[in-house]
């Protein structure tokens, strides 16, 4: 059996300083003592699957990641290992825990979990091994681990079994309540512009030492065929996770980060918004074009009608929130976004459809991940709005 310390310790030896997840008592020993340690980042997220867009996101910002949860949480992962690590070549060390393994008694609803856990890894086709049972083996594993990772750009999962890490005591301190934050409101009732419309004014105004995030679906098409540049990141599947991916790189960036999402995606993970208000990185500017309906699968509508997005936003610690249903009204809420510092939501309500002639990103996915962590580690200018 190892200590929490020993992993710690080794793990930071290649270089591993940022962990996210959602805690397994199997992982208990390791959260604890990541969360005990002062030098470490941990984000709790909300789910699995937010805990691999966060991770990644960090990755993009120059981090070395880690993503810890229980197996039955696998199935929410699945999507964001698959359509957003898989695409971009996004590697994480990816610690799941062994419940319901056969043979030794545990809770019924793991049963199905237990007997397929490395079954469900390796048909996701990411590299794996059991967790290390002695100090001894953790440096070479790691290292392993790494040489992989850096190989394949995928992530590498190490499955761990009930007891493989010695208890260990949480010494972690509340986190206080944030003050309230401010609400604007710039709707007027006009006529809702077209997302493209609203892109072409974002362009024009965004600062250029900024990282874009846009979610998956015609957003991203559409700001691409607008405009192709190293700033932009242009998600493809793992729908929801634009906002975590967003959190995980203003927690490790001085840069302003914007991410372009949608109402679907967003209702999708509305958790992330609960996350990153607790995090409240003051450079993230989350932009929520809601036009009600899930545009690139035939006009399905969303439930979105009926949804404050700002309302919620604030409530969940955002520091400041605007709505909107207008060009001008966008404008003026996303230059007092970037004054008043974040995290700022702004829900801009916009008309459905999309361009007429609407392209798709040209630039492979593992290309645009990796121009966009070389912008992000490039040295920040000083830069304003037009």
């Amino acid at each position: 059996m190892i200590t929490a310390d020993d992993f710690i310790a080794e793990a930071g030896h290649v270089g591993f300083d940022f962990y996210t997840g959602v805690p397994c008592s199997f992982l208990t020993p390791l959260i604890n003592g990541v969360l005990s340690t002062p030098s470490l980042a941990y984000v709790g997220a909300a789910s699995e699957g937010e805990a691999v867009a966060i991770a990644s996101g960090a990755w993009l910002a120059g981090r070395r990641t880690v993503v810890m949860c229980q197996n039955s949480g696998l199935g929410n992962a699945v999507n964001p290992l698959t359509s957003l690590n898989h695409p971009f070549r996004i590697p994480t060390l990816f610690l799941t825990t062994w419940r319901g393994e056969p043979g030794i008694p545990d809770e019924p609803q793991h049963e199905i979990m237990g007997e397929i856990t490395q079954d469900l890894i390796a048909l996701m086709r990411l590299e794996q091994a059991p967790f290390p049972q002695a100090r001894q083996a953790l440096r070479p594993a790691l290292a392993h681990a790494v040489e992989r990772m850096d190989a394949t750009g995928l992530p590498f999962a190490m499955v761990v079994r009930k007891d493989d890490v010695e208890e260990r005591a949480l010494d972690q301190k509340p986190r206080p309540l944030p003050a309230p934050g401010r609400r604007e409101d710039f709707t007027t009732g006009a006529e809702r512009p077209s997302r493209a419309a609203v892109l072409e004014r974002f362009l024009a105004i965004t600062p250029d030492d900024a990282g874009v995030i846009a979610t998956t679906g015609k957003c991203g098409r559409e700001l691409f065929t607008l405009a192709d540049r190293p700033q932009h990141l242009y998600q493809v599947g793992s729908m929801g996770g634009a906002s975590g991916m967003g959190l995980g790189v203003a927690l490790n960036s001085q840069r302003p980060v914007v991410v372009l999402d949608g109402d679907g995606a967003a209702l999708m993970k509305l958790g992330s918004f609960a996350t990153i208000g607790a995090h409240a990185p003051g450079n993230l500017i989350h932009v929520l074009l809601d036009n009600g309906v899930h545009d690139s699968t035939g006009g399905q509508a969303t439930v979105s009608a009926s949804v404050d997005f700002a309302a919620i936003a604030l409530a969940c610690g955002y520091r400041y929130a605007a709505s909107a249903d207008s060009l001008d009204g966008f404008d003026a809420a996303f230059r007092a976004a970037l004054a008043h510092g974040g995290p700022a939501m702004i829900h801009l309500r916009i008309a459905p459809g999309s361009m007429a002639k609407l392209g798709r990103p040209t630039v492979k996915p593992a290309d645009v991940a990796r121009r966009f962590r070389d912008f992000l580690a490039a040295p920040v200018t000083e830069s304003a709005p037009a």
